[in-house]
């Protein structure tokens, strides 16, 4: 029975260790300024606050926990809006607290446009201040009597100043440009259009009714183009940019087409 006795208690022991350990929540994301509310409920038996302890970036908070709610203050971390930050809510194993308003550590779209211009070559470039978070720009073009997201850029995030760069394909004519942000609210954030007059020619497309490719040429010569093929139901089957596309493989039937800034129809036979 002596033999035992060690490992009787080192297995209490580890017990009672795994236990004191609980489990942990860890929220991360980019302080915007507001700060954290948890709902804290009772251990098993109604004897003590679930939450243990708090971390903000590794530092321990000195926020009272004991409580049936709590906020997690960030003024005392000495955080800047846009930085990164890293909660760690250590809990009781039987019991788990209830974060009220995570999205406040969310990237929101705030950013402010300082300039925005486009080159004849359409490369857009544009500054940016006052971001708050990481989060993407999609870059439009207006085409077919509609926006047309042609592109991505990572945001940098920071409330600094930001330049950005990216080169779109123009078309013939009048050509309009904007970026968006969209954040966890869905609600889109845009910036102005800029217009740009291009060199590109004018386009047209052959046949009419296509076996095999459909062709985009100006004064006789392939030129490339961006194109989106739609059923007569409104789907969309093909899109791509280039200076044909092959639809031997669509059914019979008719087709509308959107090509440079043009929208026209052809026939599969």
């Amino acid at each position: 029975m002596k033999k035992l006795f060690p490992y009787v208690l080192f297995c209490v022991l580890a017990s009672l260790q795994a236990h004191s350990q609980g489990g942990v929540i860890i929220l991360e994301g980019n302080y915007q300024g507001k700060n954290l509310y948890i709902q804290n409920p009772y251990g098993s038996g109604g004897v003590g606050f679930c939450v243990t302890e708090v971390f903000v970036n590794g530092n321990i908070t000195t926020d009272e926990i004991q409580s049936s709610a709590f906020e997690v203050d960030f003024k005392p971390h000495k955080l800047n809006i846009g930085d990164k930050v890293e909660i760690k809510i250590k809990h009781k194993e039987d019991c788990k607290p209830k974060v009220l308003n995570q999205e406040v550590l969310k990237p929101k779209s705030t950013f402010e446009v300082i300039s925005m211009s486009v080159d004849k070559d359409g490369t857009v470039k544009w500054s940016t201040k006052s971001e708050t978070g990481k989060l993407t720009f999609n870059v439009e073009q207006f085409r077919w009597n509609k926006w047309v997201k042609v592109g991505e850029v990572d945001g940098e995030g920071t409330p600094v100043t930001n330049n950005y760069t990216f080169k779109v394909q123009p078309h013939s004519g009048k050509n309009q440009i904007r970026v968006r942000q969209t954040d966890y609210s869905g609600q889109p954030r845009l910036s102005k259009p800029v217009d740009l007059m291009s060199d590109v020619p004018d386009v047209s497309f052959a046949p009419v009714k296509a076996s095999k490719d459909i062709n985009f040429v100006s004064n006789d010569k392939p030129i490339e183009t961006m194109y989106e093929i739609y059923d007569q139901y409104g789907n969309i089957v093909k899109k791509g940019f280039g200076s044909k596309v092959d639809v031997s493989n669509l059914p019979k039937g008719g087709y509308f087409l959107n090509f440079d800034n043009k929208m026209g129809e052809f026939v599969k036979k």
